[in-house]
């Protein structure tokens, strides 16, 4: 059929990868293109029809695509012996692998409605992939080579929302000093400020004869010292330095400092190159960088007097999320700062209420759970917590649990005070069902485990995301291995967790209907957080749990299933690429929301995304299919 060029040509530009071409690389393709169409029902390509000729583009209509599953004809895939199908739309390009290997398509493609196709025979194919960079990446990689041009309209989005005035990915090379003030461990501590004095810095680093960093001194320490009324001012610094200093190499970015810096409560980092000294950073150096300071709200939330401070601290969250996708920090990045600024206020709240109500005279370790347990925390999140301590019998551990009452009903209800909103089903550390002893904590594991009715296989996805978050261990420990453990000892639990982790599913469909040329999921769209995060967390949370892996974060559980053999590590790279699309698109939907004063939600409408977005968020809806057909397979389910 004839085709009009330009209306073609318009076409292409409105979706990726053609939008990045070259024009007349763009017209080349459809220069070698004929219009082809295909009505409702009508085969287009199959595993019958030998090795593959032609290239597809759909230019209207919807194609589905069916592998057969074991025991049809066909190459076996796993699963549970039904086809794995998916839908093409508009834009949509098929069968590129079996073009690639000059073999017949493992796939039957068949039109679901009257539908138009773009043909270009294998020669031409072959030509456009050796002309076009950005062509040649599509059909090699897939979604995953429209990944950095997403990150640069996310910038773009966010910039919008919080400016310029980021640079999280700057080295630290670039900002830190470089000729740092250093001595050797037995310089007098009266010496030592001196130097810091003379130099106007906060620090001194204290080094060995190799120059490698073996402690530092700061301001925040002489005030330390000074307030002990113990200070010698001729003592060697070594008997009053901080032992150990955190460091990283020059290489390493602004964002990895913030990261350490708010985790371990520090104003100063050594930057060390090859073990040696090369430069500190300190907070005010990364206040340059920043509009709103991540290290000054950190130690803010750490002094705050108040829950309603906590609160307005937590707020100014939102801005600096939204500075950090201006600058393209990884989604997975932003999530582990978002759960370490919730962990500190936390641990603000606790010090708050123990300061109210007095020490109860039982040492406690607070117990995170769920998302905070995996640290994958967004800014709409509410609390999953719980208490451990010991006790030598039961009757200790009752009157141990009702002393700890009045402490975690105060801490849970100044958490929801500060923005972190109470648990809808109760789990929370006021619910004495979760505010137990060590002993009780592994016999209620135990019984879940034993016993896995519905109700606790639900407990079970939420409490075997588990983390010490404040406290000192108090058996934590000795209670993750013996989890592990029983896991592994049980396979009829494995195998009900399993299940459960099947039951939310991405879009039906193959992932989305195709109805008049516009995506759809539902009048209403789908919930990104249960039915596409969901499947990755529910399927790691189970892989790893029966192969004794310890990590909690999802994206660690996958590499070390990876590194184990349990998963093929490609596979693990696509479905970590995958999560991590996914999250950052709920991060920007959020975001988005709370600059346009509506409540964050993670219901999401495909329609409404640009073609960009659709086609990754397809290809990862794809990949949580997969992980669950592996998860289906390896369980008989």
């Amino acid at each position: 059929m004839n085709q009009n060029v330009q209306g073609l040509m318009g076409f292409l530009r409105e979706h990726p990868p053609f939008d990045q071409m070259e024009p007349p690389h763009v017209r080349r393709l459809i220069e070698r293109m004929r219009l082809r169409f295909f009505e409702e029902g009508q085969d287009i390509a199959s595993p019958g029809d030998g090795p593959a000729g032609s290239w597809y583009l759909i230019r209207q209509g919807a194609v589905e695509g069916r592998r057969p599953g074991p025991g049809a004809a066909g190459e076996p895939s796993p699963g549970s012996g039904t086809d794995d199908s998916f839908v093409l739309g508009p834009a949509d390009a098929f069968p590129a692998a079996a073009l690639l290997g000059g073999r017949p398509t493992r796939t039957r493609y068949r039109a679901l409605q009257d539908t138009f196709c773009l043909q270009m025979d294998r020669p031409d194919f072959i030509e456009a992939l050796e002309r076009s960079e950005p062509f040649r990446a599509f059909v090699l990689r897939g979604a995953g080579s429209l990944l950095g041009r997403l990150h640069q309209l996310t910038r773009q989005e966010a910039a919008t929302v919080q400016g310029e005035g980021y640079v999280f990915d700057q080295a630290l090379a670039s900002i830190m000093a470089r000729d740092p003030v250093a001595c050797a461990p037995d310089l007098p501590l009266s010496q030592a400020v001196r130097r810091m004095h003379e130099r106007r810095v906060g620090s001194i680093v204290v080094t060995d004869e190799r120059r490698r960093p073996v402690g530092i001194f700061t301001l925040r320490d002489l005030r330390r010292e000074v307030a002990g009324a113990a200070i010698r001012l001729d003592a060697p610094i070594e008997t009053v330095m901080t032992r150990d200093p955190v460091c990283l190499p020059p290489d390493a970015t602004a964002f990895d400092a913030i990261l350490l810096m708010t985790r371990h409560r520090i104003g100063h980092l050594c930057v060390a190159q090859a073990g040696a000294l090369a430069g500190v950073v300190s907070e005010r150096d990364l206040f340059a960088l920043q509009r709103i300071g991540i290290v000054h709200l950190a130690r803010a939330m750490r002094q705050a007097e108040s829950a309603e401070a906590l609160g307005a601290l937590r707020a100014d969250l939102s801005r600096a999320v939204a500075g950090m996708l201006a600058h393209g920090v990884d989604a997975l990045q932003v999530l582990r700062l978002i759960a370490q600024m919730n962990d500190h206020a936390t641990h603000r709240v606790i010090e708050l209420v123990l300061r109210d109500l007095g020490d109860p005279g039982v040492p406690f370790s607070w117990l995170a759970f769920g998302s905070e347990g995996r640290r994958e925390q967004t800014l709409l999140t509410d609390q999953d917590n719980g208490m451990l301590f010991q006790a030598a019998s039961d009757a200790e551990a009752r009157d141990r649990r009702e002393a700890l009452r009045p402490l975690a009903e105060a801490i849970n209800q100044e958490l929801d005070r500060c923005g972190l909103p109470l648990c809808r089903g109760n789990v929370m550390a006021g619910n004495p069902a979760l505010r137990l002893s060590a002993r009780e904590w592994e016999r209620w594991f135990a019984d879940i485990i034993r016993r896995p009715t519905p109700e606790h296989i639900l407990q079970a996805v939420i409490c075997f995301d588990l983390r010490l978050l404040w406290g000192e261990d108090n058996g934590f420990e000795a209670l993750s291995r013996f989890l592990l453990d029983q896991v592994a000892d049980c396979p009829q639990f494995q195998r009900m967790l399993a299940e459960t982790a099947l039951r939310n599913q991405p879009p039906s469909g193959g992932l989305f209907e195709v109805a008049g040329g516009a995506w759809r999921a539902g009048a209403s769209g789908f919930d990104l957080k249960t039915q596409a995060l969901t499947p990755f967390v529910d399927a790691a949370r189970v892989l790893a749990l029966s192969n004794g892996i310890a990590d909690t974060s999802t994206t660690d559980r996958l590499r070390a299933l990876a590194e184990r053999g349990v998963l093929n590590a490609r596979d693990v790279d696509a479905y970590v690429e995958s999560y991590r699309y996914l999250q950052l698109l709920r991060l920007r939907q959020h975001q988005a929301q709370i600059h346009a004063g509506e409540p964050a939600s993670n219901q999401i409408l495909p329609g409404a995304l640009n073609a960009l977005d659709r086609r990754i968020l397809r290809e990862a809806l794809r990949q949580a299919a997969d992980l669950q057909k592996l998860l289906r397979y390896s369980y008989q389910l």
